[in-house]
């Protein structure tokens, strides 16, 4: 018999620790306090990431090459702050390889490496990942599923990979005579892309520089940043500002990778990004439920599903 869930189902597919802390850290505290079952499923543990802490540099893959588990530590920390309990890697810790990056079109896009680790979430056989995804689909039985667009967001391979995947195990999931050794079929009702408007980013960055502030590395335009979408293309715009204080501590727990300084926070790049409280999705599946009558958005990425 099926393990007794909560009404509400949400599982999350990110490609790396701090993904989900970053885009969608406010919806997972938020709807885990309201009693939703959370599922978080990370694709890598991060080993190709850049260090930030200058006392753990010998962590990095040239080196000791154990950031991945250290990594892991700091999503355990993270989940904690979020008081998300439901945590899994992809194929079990440590499957899947971080496939590293390089950035392309004049430093606003990420690609991948000219060349992959044969271990690396990049390589890895679509299918095989996807049977992974779709056990987990089939056990939890989510009204809604979350990831990134086509593009990772900002061209990540590891988020590709993860669109991918989701997109697929998505599929197979409801197939009823597919792999039923993973489960009985489900169908996802909804599913969403993780997305940034135009809009929304060019406010931030006009503010910061009224402020006298250049926490965006000289861009003037939302965009140049390259990952920003048509404000006409969000479909749900989830508040969590209640839980602003959770996603901050969640990012802060990957101290090795992100820096936060309210109200931005900055990786690697030293980009300034914006501490959104309010997170953007784009329905990429499903019935969009009731929205704002002013806004026009959902506010609920369950909005329009019997539970």
């Amino acid at each position: 018999m099926p393990v007794e869930l909560p009404d509400r189902r949400l599982v999350l597919v990110h490609a790396h620790p701090d993904d989900e802390s970053i885009g969608t850290g406010a919806i997972m505290a938020r709807y885990a306090a309201e009693g939703a079952h959370v599922t978080l499923v990370t694709c890598t543990q991060g080993e190709q990431g850049e260090i930030l802490v200058p006392e753990l540099a010998h962590l990095a893959p040239d080196r000791d090459d154990t950031l991945g588990l250290h990594r892991a530590g700091e999503l355990a920390d993270a989940m904690a702050q979020l008081k998300v309990a439901d945590h899994r890697f992809l194929g079990g810790p440590g499957r899947y390889r971080d496939s590293g990056m390089v950035w392309g079109d004049e430093g606003r896009r990420a690609v991948a490496p000219p060349q992959v680790d044969p271990r690396s979430f990049w390589a890895a056989d679509l299918r095989e990942a996807a049977d992974h995804l779709v056990e987990v689909l089939r056990e939890v039985r989510p009204q809604v599923l979350v990831t990134y667009d086509d593009n990772g967001g900002y061209g990540h391979p590891d988020h590709i990979q993860a669109h991918r995947v989701a997109t697929y195990a998505w599929a197979l999931a409801a197939v009823p005579t597919y792999r039923r050794d993973l489960g009985p079929a489900w169908q996802v009702a909804k599913v969403y892309w993780i997305a940034t408007p135009r809009g929304a980013l060019q406010r931030a960055i006009d503010a910061a520089r009224e402020r006298g502030e250049d926490l965006f590395d000289g861009v003037a335009s939302a965009d140049d940043l390259g990952f920003v979408v048509d404000d006409a293309d969000i479909s749900a715009v989830v508040d969590g500002s209640a839980h602003l204080d959770a996603k901050m501590a969640a990012m802060r727990a990957h101290a090795t990778q992100i820096d936060v300084r309210w109200p931005y926070f900055a990786l690697s790049d030293n980009v300034g990004q914006p501490l959104w409280a309010h997170e953007q999705f784009r329905l990429a599946y499903g019935e969009q439920g009731p929205v704002n009558s002013q806004t026009g958005y959902e506010t609920d990425l369950f909005a329009g599903l019997d539970t």
